[in-house]
């Protein structure tokens, strides 16, 4: 006769016994044992540690709860998301340099991700406290922009109440251009023209803006947000992104590197740390092409491929986007006399540093973050061990597969390049 059904019965009965009496008074070491079960780490598929490696169950537990009890703040809406971005050491470029290069991770701004969200935040904020700008009123705000502005302006402003209408080249990365139709703007992709030309993208979202205004037919106002000249792009950086990188850092830093294009990120952090730490080294990371560099070397606003006056050139010879520019704007003189150094930055550099910090980092990013790297990678090398440089890493590179990513190429698996190859050193 079969004696498992008998012997699943006498199971039955010892385990309801077990429960009328309490685990305590049969057995004292059970519940002990059941209430902190000590669980080897082998067990867990992948662990590969010895079995005498433990997790205390009971123990994760009670952290878990302790840190439930911290209060965190719920944001309002996705502007939330705006500010508070990781400060990280770059591995490949310290261990190269012997310094302590930091990237302040700005394309982790949880709006458009750029440090232009910080900016086209403040002037929108800006603007609606000046009464310039009413929620769900019809108003469109109109700007000019390479693209990073204009995603940010255009996610802020179906945030706000908003319509955006952005003007950008017709030479830049088309992701740039879908994004902001996804997102719900009017794009008016120009031809590259000089600034002094009316059909420039910057003057034409000025103009579009004043014909929305004057037109009684249209719903709201033409508000033109002019992120190369509106004081509230600065002073985003001063108020935010400079105190942040004093925190991270503990106060001490031995160096700012950052390209400009409005100049609202280098003037604002230039202008929030100079005064706290005086011996700091804000050092502008120009592309070729671009004039800022002799700006801050000579005085004087031109490139060497062009004499000083005439300055008609469509546009910034370099394939970089999103800095480098020929002209004085009111938001990079706003921190021009901070600037100690710059250097200048070739596109093949920028290749090379996007293509290394992909194969070395894991990291990928874009045309501007790669131009600031090399530059910061340069100071390390003319420096000396021992410094610690920040810098800023603006975009993502799926922003610039198109164009500038198009030039670099895949890295497939190489693992051997040298940062010598990079600097030319």
């Amino acid at each position: 006769m079969d004696s498992r059904p008998r012997l699943y019965l006498c199971t039955a009965f010892l385990c309801g016994v077990l429960l009328t009496l309490g685990f305590k008074d049969v057995y004292p070491d059970l519940e002990r044992r059941f209430r902190r079960r000590r669980v080897p780490i082998n067990s867990i598929a992948g662990a590969g540690l010895a079995p005498k490696d433990h997790i205390d169950l009971e123990d994760r537990t009670k952290k878990i709860n302790e840190a439930d009890r911290h209060v965190v703040e719920i944001g309002e809406g996705i502007e939330a998301c705006v500010g508070n971005t990781p400060l990280f050491r770059i591995k490949s470029l310290s261990e190269e340099t012997g310094c302590d290069i930091l990237g302040k991770a700005e394309f982790l701004n949880g709006a458009g991700g750029s440090p232009k969200d910080r900016v086209a935040f403040n002037m929108i904020k800006t603007a609606e406290e000046q009464g310039l700008l009413t929620p769900h009123s019809g108003d469109t705000i109109y700007e000019g922009t390479v693209g990073s502005t204009g995603i940010s302006l255009a996610t802020i402003c179906r945030a706000r109440g908003y319509l955006a209408h952005i003007c950008m080249p017709s030479d830049q990365a088309t992701e740039k251009s879908d994004l902001l139709l996804k997102l719900g703007a009017v794009v008016d992709r120009v031809p590259p023209a000089p600034i002094i030309d009316p059909m420039h993208f910057v003057n034409r979202a000025r103009n579009l803006a004043a014909d929305h205004t004057a037109d009684p037919t249209r719903a709201g106002r033409g508000y033109f947000a002019d992120q190369f000249e509106n004081q509230a792009n600065w002073q985003a950086h001063f108020e935010g992104t400079g105190p942040e990188i004093y925190q991270q850092c503990g106060g001490k830093v031995d160096a700012f590197v950052a390209g400009a294009g409005t100049g609202g990120t280098i003037a604002g952090v230039a202008r929030f740390l100079k005064p706290k730490l005086p011996n700091l080294r804000v050092v502008l990371a120009d592309p070729q092409g671009s004039g800022l560099f002799n700006r801050i070397k000579n005085g004087v606003m031109f490139d060497p491929l062009e004499r000083e006056g005439t300055r008609r050139r469509s546009q910034v010879d370099t394939i970089v986007e999103g800095i480098g520019i020929n002209r004085v704007t009111a938001n990079f003189e706003a921190g021009r006399e901070l600037i100690d150094d710059a250097i200048k930055v070739n596109d093949e550099e920028a290749l090379a540093m996007a293509r290394w910090l992909a194969e070395k980092d894991g990291m990928f990013v874009g045309s501007s973050s790669a131009v600031n790297c090399v530059a910061a990678a340069r100071l390390a090398r003319l420096s000396g061990p021992g410094q610690r440089i920040v810098t800023i890493l603006c975009d993502s590179g799926t922003r610039h597969l198109s164009k500038f990513w198009t030039h670099a190429g895949d890295i497939g698996g190489r693992t051997d390049t040298k940062l010598s190859h990079i600097l030319g050193d």
